[in-house]
């Protein structure tokens, strides 16, 4: 479950991924073997999200790690490599790291 909550500490990644419209759902199957296959049985991973430009043109993940060296383990760790490998033959990527800053509901 994604936890959005000024209480944790975790590491908040928003990577943009820009594709040509086409490409959109292959992009978005690689990532989503990717996460289903290695990602999330790497020790510190805790919630990753996709979501889909209504233009088809990005396509952008929002995840959540315990911490940054956790999330470079993830990076160095080869069995997520060949998709990234794949996924960045169709696609440019801009990652992000972030820390929360304010959370907002409706009231």
């Amino acid at each position: 479950m994604i936890t959005i909550s000024q209480d944790n500490n975790f590491l908040t990644l928003i990577n943009i991924f820009t594709v040509d419209p086409k490409d959109q759902q292959e992009l978005i199957d690689l990532l989503t073997m990717a996460t289903q296959e290695s990602i999330i049985h790497i020790e510190g991973f805790i919630s990753a999200s996709l979501h889909r430009s209504i233009d088809g043109t990005k396509v952008t993940m929002y995840a959540q790690w315990r911490s940054i060296e956790d999330y470079q383990n993830m990076r160095n760790n080869p069995a997520a490599s060949p998709y990234l490998e794949r996924a960045l033959a169709i696609a440019k990527f801009e990652p992000g790291m972030y820390n929360l800053a304010e959370t907002f509901l409706h009231a």
